[in-house]
């Protein structure tokens, strides 16, 4: 049976299980989870990463059944014995994370449910405490203003957009045609009025990395917070928020092989900070609800393996996305949406981004699914979509050729075999 065909059936038997679970009559059979596909190759990194072997076997002792594990899966906030213990688990995943991350202090670690909630709360949260503090000191007739990039993640976009709902100024920096923000542009839009500059670390379609350091030094200077959205940087080019200079920052786990549902803000400390989420109180009162102590232990495993392993991570990822570009060049029929030259570090290592001649995203993507390999069509978040890519459109990508578009990302797993059966497969869907 070809992959294609085991791929059918296991849709088939879940179906099947949808609609008896559906007429009251599923039995244990029905209900079995589809079988995982066979021999398929991966390179859809950038939308989510395989569970890595540390967060599994981190989060092992979480996964027996019944009372007498609740001393790691008791409420981290209970006073009771087993409750304390869950809490030191928690704080002792919040001072690793610090390390790793290069945080001051393990209190400014946040831990959220993902990257999404981090950005919406560092975005609506740093922009409603500074609106409280024109209130307290009479200035609350001046117009707040937020820089945000043209090629953010919709978690940020969306946040600017209700804030301009609600009366806020928000400037939208558009990027050069290599996809970067240059800091010229950034410091023609700040203003007195700026409370907040939020600007990705890393694109997660063409990989372009922002000057992050430079842009949050601008921002300070006319007394601006400056917050990035790390998520596709982390584990892919060297991190240390204290390095970058940033008041805030948004990771998530399973980007970098944790689980999903899990994430974290870094929040500088003594940085104004109006709470996102309300309720209990937890996290000292700057995240309410009851912490995913499993989730957050199996993040901060992933995270300390992602950061470790980095530097050599990156080097052979790196040879990888210079062998792919070199491939488009000589396949013809798609083109690099970038100039990535071999080597270069202004890309992020494990992405590869190519407008394709002819045929549109949905249609290679399908294509290359029936070879059984993985791989993209825009960003990491909206591959149902049928509009063309945001940030193609502000790179200046217009026309037919923006729905054109395919990305290749890879990660931890990914072997010079998996990248030689895809230039084979390239040439074989260009061709079809």
């Amino acid at each position: 049976m070809s992959n294609t065909e085991e791929n059918l059936a296991a849709v088939e038997r879940e179906l099947a299980a949808d609609v008896a679970m559906a007429e009251g009559r599923a039995d244990a059979e029905d209900a079995t989870l589809p079988e995982p596909a066979a021999g398929f190759i991966y390179l859809d990194y950038a939308a989510t990463a395989p569970l890595c072997a540390e967060a599994a076997g981190a989060m092992a002792p979480f996964q027996v059944p019944g009372p007498a594990n609740l001393a790691v899966n008791a409420n981290a906030n209970a006073l009771y014995g087993v409750g304390r213990a869950a809490f030191d688990l928690l704080e002792s995943a919040r001072r690793r994370a610090a390390r790793a991350l290069g945080a001051r202090r393990p209190d400014e670690i946040v831990f959220t449910s993902g990257a999404t909630e981090a950005d919406d709360a560092a975005i609506l949260g740093l922009v409603q405490a500074a609106a409280e503090q024109r209130r307290l000191t009479g200035q609350k007739d001046r117009a707040l203003h937020v820089i945000t990039s043209a090629i953010e993640h919709d978690a940020v976009l969306a946040p600017c957009r209700r804030l301009e709902g609600e009366g806020v100024l928000v400037t939208y920096l558009r990027p050069n045609r290599q996809g970067f923000i240059e800091a010229s542009s950034l410091a023609e839009a700040l203003t007195d009025d700026t409370v907040l500059v939020s600007v990705q670390a890393a694109n997660s379609e063409v990989g372009a990395i922002q000057p992050i350091r430079e842009l949050a030094a601008l921002a300070h200077e006319r007394g601006a917070l400056f917050h990035t959205d790390a998520v596709q940087a982390l584990g892919k080019m060297p991190l240390d928020v204290q390095k970058l200079g940033v008041d805030a920052a948004s990771f998530s786990a399973h980007k970098i092989g944790g689980p999903k549902g899990v994430g974290a803000l870094y929040l500088k400390a003594r940085t104004p900070f109006a709470p996102y989420l309300l309720g209990g109180g937890q996290e000292s009162g700057r995240r309410s609800g009851t912490q995913n102590v499993a989730g957050v232990t199996g993040f901060v495993a992933a995270l300390e393996a992602a950061q470790e392993a980095e530097p050599e991570e990156s080097a052979r990822l790196r040879a990888l996305r210079d062998r792919l570009y070199a491939a488009m060049g000589s396949i013809g029929g798609i083109q690099p949406t970038v100039e990535v030259d071999a080597g270069s570090r202004d890309f992020l290592p494990n992405i590869v981004h190519g407008l394709a001649d002819e045929w549109e995203s949905e249609t290679m993507v399908l294509r290359f699914d029936q070879l059984g390999i993985c791989v993209a069509g825009g960003s990491a978040c909206s591959s149902h979509s049928l509009e063309p890519s945001h940030v193609l459109r502000a790179m200046g990508v217009t026309g037919d050729t923006s729905y054109n578009a395919l990305r290749i990302s890879m990660g931890r797993y990914t072997s010079e075999a998996d990248i030689a059966a895809f230039e084979k497969a390239l040439k074989k869907v260009l061709n079809w």
